[in-house]
């Protein structure tokens, strides 16, 4: 998991070289595989533009491989439920592709969102290709908990330092 995490990065980084956000009005969605300790699973976003560095959106996250896990992981307690592999989170981004005076194909976004599970900070890279496809990806941390305490195996997922990485769309 750390070796694909570590290689997933390190192309994402080798792409910085242009600006993909265009400012108010601007609408992008995405779609790609999460992964987290425990669970692999699909993610979607989508954000909208509401100032010339600033979006709002959604994104969400199910977990698909969830019992892959337990069973390369050997653990018995996971017992994870659809809300457990479930989380939503309105998301805020600063998009600073112009700010940091890149091409006009890269956007680095660094935001916070507020989740079914926890307040969380992230940061994010998007690169397009064309006028309308490009890949993405985006580094998450919970910064405060819901549940406070010891949690359970299954409500550690969504509760840890996770990665998404996959297609960017403009609409």
């Amino acid at each position: 998991m750390k070796k694909i995490i570590l290689l997933l990065s390190i192309f994402s980084i080798s792409l910085v070289n242009s600006q993909a956000f265009i400012g108010k009005n601007d609408n992008k969605f995405q779609v790609g595989a999460n992964f987290q300790d425990n669970g692999t699973g699909l993610n979607i976003s989508y954000d909208f533009g509401i100032g010339e560095n600033i979006s709002i959106g959604l994104s969400s996250t199910y977990l698909l491989g969830v019992d892959d896990a337990l069973k390369n992981n050997m653990i018995d307690d996971l017992n994870a439920t659809f809300d457990n592999r479930f989380d939503v989170r309105a998301r805020f981004n600063a998009n600073l592709g112009n700010v940091i005076s890149s091409d006009e194909n890269f956007d680095v976004y660094p935001g916070l969102s507020l989740g079914l599970k926890n307040f969380g900070g992230h940061l994010g890279a998007r690169y397009f290709f064309t006028s309308g496809f490009g890949i993405y990806t985006e580094l998450n941390v919970p910064l405060a908990k819901y549940k406070t305490g010891t949690l359970t195996p299954a409500e550690t997922l969504h509760n840890q330092f996770t990665l998404n990485f996959g297609a960017s769309f403009n609409l």
